[in-house]
């Protein structure tokens, strides 16, 4: 045989092998006795808690599961924007995203709690609501729109920035803040003089580079990794409001799932939602202490006086979204 014909028998060969590979890994892929995907749509940095979390996550389940389960990742909005990750899931189309709470207050009005300001003063009444009755009354309404609520992750308390100091309340007026898409978090800027405008988070640098708004509210894990400190002069350390995300799946496809490998994904879930509050707490007081040591951003922490100022301006919202909440729930918090 020549060196020619042997040459090209071990290239058809390769190339038979490569395509049968190729064929296995396809099947296997697609074999729904085999493999469960799970599309998990976040809108953050991989960095941040949340999607360290995912990440986390995925990595526990395939192995607990001995690569039954798949947990596919997508962050930074690579599927899905802010407006549009809800919807998927609910056609199924993603099986779990992780929204901030501010962005499901449209459709349940009763999750406007979380979006209150300064009704929680630390992480510990946070926790005491997210995994006692509140939590599980907020869970029971998604089910309306067949979706079910797994858990209670971490971002961390809401700063301020802009360009320009923002300690007091007039210091708001004129400007105009970036907000996700929430009736309370509008009212909250314009009870402090301030305009608003909706914009999904994969688009506010942007905005705050070219100027169509002037700040925002965010913890110091999102300001930092999306790197708004290049364009922002100022950040308030006020810890006026709360941002946390509810992870959630489609209940349909859940209900699908056999019941050990819900099991599989409850506990892991448990175990990483742990994990995960106490990062989202470690990456705001090391963003904290980077932007301190930071010459381009001037860092303010509100006085007593300050923020009893702030307080007051914002305190006739309770009673403003009370009806929307709900009475009960709300002093289900305050009483805890």
């Amino acid at each position: 045989m020549s060196r020619k014909l042997i040459w090209l028998v071990l290239l058809l060969s390769m190339f038979v092998i490569s395509g049968c590979t190729e064929r296995a890994k396809d099947l296997e892929q697609v074999s729904a006795n085999k493999r469960i995907v799970i599309r998990f749509s976040h809108v953050v940095a991989e960095s941040t808690p949340k999607g360290l979390a995912a990440k986390r996550f995925a990595y526990l389940v395939h192995q607990r599961t001995g690569g039954r389960v798949e947990v596919q990742v997508y962050p930074n909005s690579t599927l899905y924007k802010d407006g549009e990750e809800f919807k998927a899931l609910t056609e199924n189309n993603v099986q779990m995203i992780a929204p901030a709470t501010a962005k499901l207050t449209d459709i349940f009005p009763q999750w406007q709690i979380f979006d209150l300001p300064f009704l929680f003063e630390n992480y510990a009444e946070v926790h005491n609501a997210m995994d006692g009755e509140v939590g599980q009354k907020l869970f029971d309404v998604l089910e309306e729109k067949n979706v079910k609520g797994l858990a209670m992750w971490d971002n961390g308390f809401k700063q301020m920035s802009a360009n320009q100091p923002l300690h007091t309340v007039e210091d708001f007026r004129g400007l105009s803040f970036r907000i996700m898409p929430s009736k309370m978090l509008a009212r909250q800027f314009q009870r402090l003089g301030a305009n608003v405008k909706e914009l999904p988070f994969s688009e506010v640098y942007r905005a705050l580079q070219w100027g169509e708004v002037n700040g925002a509210e965010n913890p110091l894990s999102n300001f930092y990794t999306k790197k708004f400190h290049q364009v922002q002069s100022d950040v308030t350390i006020s810890n006026h409001g709360y941002l946390g995300y509810a992870v959630m799946t489609n209940k349909t496809f859940w209900n699908s799932l056999p019941e050990d490998i819900r099991k599989i994904i409850k506990d892991t879930l448990e175990e990483v939602t742990m994990w995960e509050r106490k990062e989202a707490q470690r990456q705001n007081q090391q963003f904290l202490t980077r932007l301190e040591n930071t010459k381009d951003i001037t860092i303010h922490h509100l006085t007593q006086q300050e923020k009893l100022q702030w307080k007051a301006a914002l305190y006739p919202l309770r009673q403003e979204f009370t009806p929307e909440i709900g009475e009960e729930l709300l002093e289900s918090i305050i009483r805890e």
